[in-house]
């Protein structure tokens, strides 16, 4: 299977993704059209204490119009190693430094329309944490979960972000047990 780019129209260009109308053509022939959004790409970290608990963010997501309690994560700046960028968005977001810091997995969450990846990562944290550094437009709580609490979260769907999600699914087995 492949779909064949006959044309590429470009419809938006903003500060974080772009917007692309492609006409393609199918393996059998027939041509449609295809709506793409370009996207620079992100990190996810889930981020672990000494201790086991874990350190999430809070924040609202308008998109989605309500609060989500998510992993920590932002976009990768062009040119940017994604690793650097995992330890920049901790550092920021929560006011921790890494310790270690291990990749899990690179993930397309929504390739039907997207062609973002999303690098996740496995983070060991410092045990003291230093004051955030938010960018201007960021509104962002630090919370402090159990495992045990992150599991119920997850369970009842109260975490239900996709990034999440996926960081705690690969991460929760790495994780040393609780202190």
């Amino acid at each position: 299977m492949y779909e064949k780019t006959l044309s590429t129209k470009h419809v938006y260009k903003g500060r974080i993704l772009d917007l692309d109308v492609l006409e393609v053509e199918l393996t059998n022939g027939v041509t449609s059209m295809r709506e793409v959004v370009r996207h620079h790409g992100a990190v996810a970290a889930l981020c672990v204490l000494p201790d086991g608990r874990l350190v999430l963010v809070k924040q609202y997501r308008k998109a989605a119009e309500r609060i989500f309690l998510e992993v920590v994560a932002g976009l990768i700046e062009e040119g940017e190693d994604p690793e650097d960028c995992a330890r920049r968005e901790i550092k920021e977001e929560t006011g921790y430094t890494v310790d270690a810091i291990e990749k899990l997995i690179s993930f397309y969450p929504s390739p039907g329309y997207v062609d973002e990846t999303i690098q996740v990562y496995l983070a060991h944290l410092h045990p003291a944490a230093d004051v955030l550094a938010l960018d201007h437009d960021e509104h962002i709580e630090v919370v402090v979960l159990t495992r045990e609490e992150m599991r119920r979260q997850v369970a009842t769907g109260e975490i239900c972000d996709g990034k999440t999600l996926v960081a705690w699914l690969l991460g929760e087995k790495r994780i040393e047990p609780d202190a």
